[in-house]
């Protein structure tokens, strides 16, 4: 019987995902040589080359691919068997986790918390992100999930939607009171905290004004949390996702604007890549979309 055991197939399928043996290291908290005997040992026991190696990139053989099923296979029965087993404290490692500020802003913390109950040997390093570099990143494999917001412009291997946010109009409670009913103009004479340039709401925003002929102060910010503080101190209008101002209105520092036009709702999915699917990553992507919408 062949002589190689888990963290040999678990270092190929890690090295065929990432194409690359130093990145395939980190992920298994190794080193590159350890990476590259496992590989070696391997493809002596099965009597073949796996990878095809150069000076610039690792690419499958025609018998790796071949065999690439098989070894997924594996690490899914492993998973599966601790699964079983009801012994959750046995998974370990990282979920490099990526989110949206909006998600960061509302209920990432009792995510957090009830992931930690679920599986509490397993770490969490968080990063916050605009969704665009949040899509780029996962399709690097440099993240295993993400809560983000769409449009996607490049697809992920598996997506749980999650629900939707819609936005909202707001000014700070002690601001002069604004004309009724309120008009494009009247808004696109003060200046509107919102999205960062380039963004599918700031671009909405910029697209409603112009066709209402009355181009919009819009002043972008890749932190959104900085637009609510601004519009809290009094320095300009708001558009922004309902969560995020549910608070300050409840308790008086800012109040609704009726206005008849919002950006699109922001429709947010829980995303991976990762072929087999440690139960951790669909464990927190079910525990996400429990926790969706937010309150607000």
């Amino acid at each position: 019987m062949a002589q190689f055991n888990f963290k040999h197939v678990q270092a190929f399928v890690t090295v065929a995902d990432l194409g690359n043996f130093r990145r395939a290291a980190e992920r298994l908290n190794t080193t590159q040589p350890n990476i590259s005997n496992r590989i070696s040992q391997l493809e002596h026991q099965l009597g073949d080359r796996l990878f095809d190696r150069d000076a610039g990139s690792v690419l499958l053989t025609r018998k790796g691919a071949a065999l690439l099923p098989h070894g997924r296979a594996i690490l899914r029965a492993v998973d599966d068997m601790v699964q079983a087993n009801g012994r959750a404290d046995l998974f370990d490692g990282v979920l490099r986790l990526g989110v949206s500020e909006l998600v960061a802003q509302t209920w990432l913390r009792p995510f957090l918390m009830r992931f930690k109950e679920a599986f509490p040997a397993v770490d969490v390093e968080l990063t916050v992100d605009l969704s665009a570099n949040l899509t780029r990143a996962l399709a690097e494999r440099d993240l295993d999930l993400t809560f983000q917001s769409g449009p996607f412009d490049i697809a992920a291997r598996r997506e749980l939607p999650l629900g939707q946010s819609p936005y909202v109009w707001v000014v700070a409670a002690g601001q002069p009171g604004l004309p009724d009913p309120l008009t494009a103009r009247d808004l696109a004479a003060q200046p509107i905290l919102t999205h960062a340039r380039g963004t599918a709401p700031f671009l909405q925003l910029e697209q409603h004004f112009r066709d209402a002929g009355c181009p919009a102060r819009l002043v972008p910010s890749s932190n959104i949390a900085a637009c609510l503080h601004l519009a809290m101190d009094g320095l300009g209008l708001a558009c922004l996702p309902a969560a995020m101002v549910a608070d300050p209105i409840a308790a008086g520092r800012l109040r609704r604007i009726d206005y008849g036009w919002t950006p699109e709702d922001l429709a947010f999915a829980a995303r991976w890549n990762n072929d087999p699917t440690p139960p951790y990553i669909r464990t927190a992507a079910d525990i996400a979309q429990g926790l969706f919408p937010p309150e607000g």
